[in-house]
């Protein structure tokens, strides 16, 4: 097996490429977005509440290619979304994104959430408040840097699945060789044509990386 050739052709360095670019803007969305939400959910109660729970845990029991499948639905063309978000979405980049920001998000957001509602947040939280803090200060003083190891945890774990995404990517994205072929699709493509060498090049790229986040994330947790 030829290693440095298969990793040095435009085929596979394309695919690598446009995952990274993927990783990259996903995980700026969970961090604006996912550490937010964890905050709403974690400090607030209601109907509302539990409606956005269950819909942030849903990618975590859900198939994959289901929840892709009903993505694409609501974005599609004729979807009921398509008006807020015009018709570039789908078999685009915006789609590869969507999709790994939604499978990475309950990974994301559930560390953050647990964290900020154990009994210690709590206990932080009476005693800023009895000190005179406000809430906003409360969180973003207190409650945030108490939950920093959760939010790293929650990061490195969101980007490790949605590096390994093949479902929603497939269904939003289209697999379109040279535009939407991600790494994980391209393993698929691979196997799929005979190219098997080169699906294990591939597959140890993916496992290099997630061994990788592995290890951070180890560190991170027993920091």
């Amino acid at each position: 097996m030829d290693f440095t050739a298969i990793l040095s052709d435009s085929s596979t360095i394309r695919p690598l490429i446009l995952s990274g670019k993927v990783l990259a803007v996903s995980g700026l969305l969970q961090i604006l977005l996912g550490i937010p939400l964890a905050c709403w959910l974690a400090r607030s109660h209601g109907t509302l509440n539990n409606i956005m729970d269950t819909a942030v845990t849903m990618p975590l029991v859900f198939p994959p290619v289901a929840m892709g499948f009903g993505l694409l639905l609501l974005l599609g063309r004729s979807g009921p979304m398509s008006p807020l978000f015009g018709d570039n979405i789908i078999f685009s980049f915006p789609g590869l994104v969507i999709a790994a920001f939604i499978a990475g998000l309950p990974l994301a957001v559930k560390p953050i959430q647990a964290a900020l509602k154990s009994a210690e947040a709590a206990r932080l939280s009476e005693v800023a408040a009895v000190l005179g803090k406000s809430e906003t200060v409360i969180l973003l003083q207190v409650l945030l840097p108490y939950a920093k190891r959760s939010i790293a945890a929650g990061m490195l774990l969101a980007l490790g699945r949605s590096l390994g995404e093949v479902g929603m990517t497939l269904m939003l994205g289209g697999n379109i060789i040279g535009r939407t072929n991600t790494l994980s699709l391209e393993i698929y493509n691979s196997v799929f044509n005979g190219e098997f060498e080169r699906a294990i090049v591939l597959s140890m790229i993916i496992g290099a990386a997630s061994i990788a986040m592995f290890i951070i994330l180890k560190k991170v947790s027993d920091a």
